[in-house]
């Protein structure tokens, strides 16, 4: 008797604990089946593939939406590229044409230059010829029968407020039988300024400032003599006289005025 009550409240404590386990508030329990890793890869990369085409395929139905195509850019691409090149070479052409231009107009410039400088030249020298023309036309009335030095057409001009150009030619005339003997001497400027309100005479050579073996004469037929007084600052220039000396005497003068 005692063992029968002993297996039966086994059984019943038996049967409480499985009721127990399989009631709601018992433990869950998860159950996951473990596959192999060369598996899983190939899965892994089959979703990879499924993904990359999805992928693609959108991409592809935007590019239709927006109407893109790529063989129409490859083909639009290749045509600017060619287009790229024809300007490209007409700007190098243009660029040739240009420089030679440049080089052929300043060849033209400098011929142009020195062109204008022996005009420049030319005409210079044809003022002087032209001058010694008008001298000798004055001249030749005068030297019938006459003898002694002469001033010839004495001409100044200022070429700055202080500064005076002077231009003259000195003749020497007939002497007869005896024919004609060179002469030396020396030509003095005078020239009559307004200095401080006053009236004054400035001597050229003066002397002190040297320079008197430009003014020395010595000529047979004819000299001419030219040259730039500089004058002190602030005077007003009036006149010029020249004087030709001989031996300290006065041979021959002319005055001009400005």
């Amino acid at each position: 008797m005692t063992s029968s009550n002993t297996y039966s409240n086994s059984f019943k404590f038996r049967l409480k604990f499985w009721l127990r386990r399989l009631s709601i508030s018992a433990p869950q329990m998860a159950i996951r089946t473990q596959l192999p890793w060369p598996i899983r890869a190939v899965l892994l990369a089959i979703v990879i593939g499924w993904a990359g085409a999805i992928a693609m395929w959108m991409y592809d139905l935007g590019r239709g939406f927006t109407g893109f195509n790529s063989d129409s850019t490859k083909s639009q691409i290749v045509s600017l590229k060619q287009q790229i090149e024809k300007l490209s070479a007409e700007r190098d052409e243009f660029s040739t044409t240009v420089n030679a231009s440049e080089s052929r107009l300043n060849i033209e410039k400098s011929v142009q230059a020195q062109l204008a400088a022996q005009l420049k030249t030319l005409e210079v020298e044809n003022a002087k010829l032209k001058e010694d023309l008008v001298f000798f036309e004055s001249l030749l009335p005068a030297t019938t029968g006459s003898q002694g030095i002469s001033i010839r057409r004495l001409m100044a001009e200022a070429v700055t407020p202080n500064q005076l150009r002077y231009r003259l030619l000195v003749m020497q005339g007939s002497q007869g039988a005896k024919g004609e003997r060179e002469f030396v001497g020396d030509l003095q400027l005078v020239v009559t300024v307004i200095q401080d309100g006053k009236s004054a005479m400035i001597n050229f050579p003066d002397g002190k400032s040297g320079g008197a073996e430009k003014f020395k004469l010595g000529f047979k037929y004819y000299q001419r003599v030219e040259g730039v007084l500089t004058l002190p600052q602030g005077v007003l220039i009036k006149a010029v006289q020249a004087r030709i000396l001989d031996k300290g005497q006065i041979r021959a003068q002319q005055s001009a005025n400005l």
